[in-house]
């Protein structure tokens, strides 16, 4: 066999290591150098603040549509005031950290690769480097840092909603008893699976402003390859994030109920 019966191995691995050594300089950086306060707020602004919209509707229907279901599936077996138990347990560990990062992902991954692609296109990234500054310093710690800040945030907000909106539904709507909707809510519902789900929405705000920001500084040249990189680093992210979440919940559920 030859070695080109493994190329279509070898972009792949390398864009891997790439975006690995990409999060180790970002690693070094935090620690070791401050980012601009004012590059940082305005990140947190940008990512956090201008993305509570997207977010707080996907909560709110989410819960809404949610608890709707069960109560419709519960209802055959006489259990609706559990409706809300399985709305709240599903929005802190697993939709509400999903959802919210998959659309911060949408919104805020094509913006910072569409933006970092757009002043590699323009040779931007060139020039900081003929000024003796660090990109990675520069342009990309405080993207990273603002979304990992930004992403408990909006969604510890996607969960709250989701379960008050779930909450009017099962009580105006369905007609579940509130005292007892909320009260096996309360019973079943544990900080464990709030503290899982923010820790899910960390860790997924770190893959989303990686990935979009490698994107964007290695995207090609011409508005085609600013296009490839915006629309690979939200497809990137996505399927990142959904697979990341299967062995998220196995590790982080057996730790945190040990």
């Amino acid at each position: 066999m030859n070695g080109t019966a493994f190329s279509w191995m070898v972009e792949p691995l390398q864009g891997l290591g790439q975006l690995a050594l990409l999060a180790k300089d970002v690693v070094v950086s935090l620690f070791t150098r401050k980012p601009s306060a004012r590059n940082l707020l305005y990140q947190i602004y940008f990512i956090g603040i201008k993305s509570q919209s997207v977010v707080l509707i996907t909560g709110a229907f989410t819960g809404m549509v949610l608890a709707a279901q069960t109560y419709f599936q519960f209802h055959k077996v006489r259990m609706d005031t559990a409706t809300m138990a399985v709305v709240s347990v599903s929005m802190c560990s697993e939709l509400g950290p999903v959802l919210t990062a998959l659309m911060v992902a949408g919104r805020v991954g094509a913006a910072l690769a569409a933006e970092l692609g757009t002043m590699r296109v323009t040779e931007q990234i060139d020039a900081l480097r003929t000024l003796a500054t660090d990109p990675v310093e520069y342009l990309i710690v405080p993207r990273v840092t603002a979304t990992l800040i930004a992403m408990p945030f909006l969604t510890a907000e996607a969960i709250a909603v989701g379960i008050m909106s779930g909450f009017t539904i099962g009580t105006g709507y369905l007609e579940i008893e509130p005292a007892y909707l909320w009260h096996n809510m309360v019973k079943y519902t544990v900080p464990e699976h709030v503290a899982e789900g923010l820790i899910k929405a960390f860790i997924y705000g770190g893959i989303i402003a990686l990935i979009s920001c490698y994107k964007g500084i290695t995207c090609r040249e011409g508005a085609e390859g600013v296009g490839r990189a915006t629309t690979e680093a939200v497809v990137f992210s996505a399927i990142t994030i959904l697979i990341s979440n299967f062995f998220l919940t196995l590790v982080l559920t057996r730790m945190l109920n040990t």
